[in-house]
C-alpha cells in the first residue's frame, strides 16, 4: 500500500474546540481518499489555553481535561473528543501520528531567581553583558491539574535558557550551570535555543520524565508514530535513546519525522547520521525548490526539482510535502507556494517516486484567512495514489525544461504532464496500451485513445497539470469520490 500522510491542521484552524469533532466525521472519506496515517495537531494544553496553536507548550498532561491557562479544552476540543477522533481513524486503519514538542515549556506558575548570562543572539556563543540575576517564571507546578498522572516539578534546574525583551532587542539568557549542546544546528553559531524555557536534556531527571511521560501518552491513547517539532534545536543525541524507550513499553510502530527546518540537504544528512537513522525528515529542500519554481515567471527547469533534496539522495528518510502551517502567509518561515504551481506540485510528491508525501489540510480545504483556495485535483491524486499508483515509475521527460511526464506503468496506467509555460505535447509509444482510451481528469471528457500502434499523444494546457487514467478507472473514480 503506498503511504500517504495527512496534515490535519492550519495555523489558522478555528479556535472552536470541534477540530477533533470533524476528523472523527472525516475519517471513512479519508480512507477511501487513501490516508494511511494523520498527523494530528499538537494536543497538550498551551500557555494561551483555547486559543494556542498547540506548540506553546504548557502542560504535556493537559489534552484538554483540566481547568487551566482559562480553558478546559484546548484550540482543537477536550481529551473525549480527542480518543473519539483516534477511535474512528484506527477503526480505519489509519495511524495516528502525535505532535510531540520536546524543545521548551511555556507560561510557567511560579517565578525563581535565576543566574543568567545573557548572550548574543545573532551568535548564541559570545555574551554581551555582564551575569545578572533575574526573576523568571521556571517553575511549573500545574495547579490545575494537581498531580494527576504526574508529580514532576519543573523548575530552573530542568532549564538552560530563556529570553527577553529589552528597549526592543532580544537578550538570550543562558542559565548558570548549563551549557549549549554541541550537537544543534551550527545556525547562529549554536540554535539550541528558540523560545521558552528551553528543556536541558542532559539533566537526569529531565531525561527520565520526558521517557515515562512519552510512554504514558503513547499508551494511553493509542499513538502509533510521531512528528517531533523544531528538532535542529535538540540535542540529536536525545531521540534515539527516546524512541527506542518509548517503542520498547508501547504499542508505537516505526514511523517517526523530524521538523529540521534548512534547505540545506548536508544539514539533514548529519542530522539522520547523529540520530542514527531513527527518523526520517521533512524534505524542505524539496519544498524550496517548488517554492522557488512557482515564482520563476516559467525561468525553472522543471527536471532538476529533485535535484539536491532528501527525496533524491535519502528516499527512506525522506517525507515529502508542499505546503504546511509555518509555510503559511504571515508566518514565521512564510514561503507558500503560488496557487497555479500547486497541482503540479502534488502531483510530483504524490504520483511520482515519493515514499511517504504529506498532505496539508490548508490544501485540501483552503484557509478562508488568507483567501487561499482548495488545490484543484487534491483528493483525485490522493485516490489514483492509493488505488491505481503500482507500477514501476518510467521517466518521460525531454529537452523541453519546462515541461514533465512521466508515467506509472501497470494494468492501471496514469501519464503525468505538466508545464510551466505555454501549452505542451508529449508524443508517447506504449503497445501495451494499445486501443485503449486515456481521459485527463483536469479536463472534462479529453480523451486520447493509443492507436493499435501503441502511439499517441497527450497534451495539457499552458501553465497547468494533466493526469491521464484509464476511462474505466475514471468511472471507479467518480463513484467512489461521488463526484459527478
Amino acid at each position: 500500500m503506498n503511504e500517504t500522510l495527512l496534515q490535519y491542521f492550519q495555523w489558522y484552524t478555528r479556535a472552536d474546540g470541534f477540530t477533533y469533532t470533524r476528523l472523527k466525521k472525516a475519517a471513512p472519506h479519508l480512507e477511501t481518499l487513501g490516508v494511511t496515517m494523520v498527523w494530528m495537531p499538537p494536543a497538550a494544553k498551551g500557555r494561551e489555553g483555547k486559543k494556542d496553536v498547540g506548540y506553546g507548550l504548557y502542560d504535556p498532561y493537559d489534552l484538554g481535561e483540566f481547568n487551566q491557562k482559562g480553558s478546559v479544552r484546548t484550540k482543537y476540543g477536550n481529551v473525549r473528543q480527542y480518543q473519539a477522533a483516534i477511535k474512528a481513524l484506527s477503526d480505519r486503519h489509519i495511524q495516528v501520528i502525535a505532535d510531540i514538542i520536546l524543545n521548551h515549556r511555556m507560561g510557567g506558575d511560579e517565578l525563581e531567581s535565576v543566574r543568567v548570562t545573557p548572550m548574543s543572539e545573532s551568535d548564541r556563543n559570545h555574551p554581551v553583558a555582564a551575569p545578572f540575576t533575574t526573576d523568571l517564571y521556571s517553575r511549573y507546578t500545574y495547579p490545575g491539574r494537581k498531580g494527576m498522572y504526574s508529580d514532576f516539578i519543573w523548575n530552573s534546574s530542568c532549564f538552560k535558557a530563556s529570553d527577553r525583551f529589552l528597549d526592543h532587542e532580544r537578550w538570550i539568557l543562558l542559565f548558570d550551570g548549563h551549557h549549549w549542546s554541541e550537537h544543534v544546528s551550527k545556525e547562529s553559531g549554536n540554535f539550541d535555543y528558540i523560545m521558552g524555557m528551553d528543556i536541558d536534556h542532559s539533566v537526569p531527571w529531565v531525561k527520565d520524565e520526558l521517557y515515562r511521560w512519552g510512554v504514558w501518552y503513547t499508551n494511553r491513547f493509542g499513538i502509533n508514530g510521531f512528528r517531533f517539532d523544531a528538532v535542529k534545536s535538540i540535542d540529536s543525541t536525545f531521540f534515539d535513546g527516546w524512541l527506542s524507550h518509548v517503542r520498547q513499553n508501547t504499542q508505537a510502530g516505526a514511523f517517526a519525522v523530524g521538523e529540521y527546518w534548512s534547505g540545506n540537504l548536508g544539514e539533514l544528512e548529519g542530522f539522520i547520521r547523529d540520530t542514527k537513522h531513527c527518523m526520517k525528515l521533512f524534505d524542505v529542500p524539496l519544498h524550496y525548490h517548488l517554492f522557488d519554481c512557482s515564482r520563476s515567471g516559467g525561468n525553472y527547469d522543471v527536471r532538476t526539482l529533485f535535484h539536491g533534496t532528501l527525496s533524491e539522495k535519502h528516499p527512506d528518510y525522506a517525507v515529502a510535502f508542499v505546503d504546511n502551517h509555518d509555510t503559511q502567509p504571515g508566518q514565521a518561515l512564510e514561503s507558500w507556494i503560488m496557487d497555479w504551481f500547486k497541482t503540479a506540485a502534488y502531483a510530483l510528491i504524490l504520483l511520482y517516486r515519493c515514499q511517504v508525501p504529506c498532505v496539508f489540510l490548508g490544501d485540501l480545504e483552503g484557509v478562508r484567512k488568507t483567501k487561499s483556495p482548495k488545490v484543484a485535483l487534491l483528493e483525485q491524486m490522493m485516490w489514483i495514489r492509493s488505488h491505481l499508483l503500482d507500477g514501476p515509475i518510467v521517466d518521460l521527460f525531454d529537452e523541453d525544461a519546462q515541461k514533465a511526464c512521466w508515467i506509472a506503468r501497470s494494468s492501471h496506467p496514469v501519464l503525468v504532464l505538466f508545464t510551466i509555460g505555454d501549452g505542451k505535447q508529449k508524443t508517447v509509444l506504449f503497445p501495451e496500451y494499445a486501443g485503449l482510451t486515456f481521459e485527463d481528469i483536469s479536463r472534462k471528457d479529453h480523451t486520447v485513445q493509443i492507436d493499435q500502434n501503441g502511439h499517441a499523444v497527450f497534451d495539457c494546457t499552458p501553465g497547468c497539470c494533466s493526469i491521464y487514467i484509464l476511462q474505466s478507472d475514471i468511472a471507479w473514480m467518480k463513484k467512489d469520490l461521488k463526484l459527478k
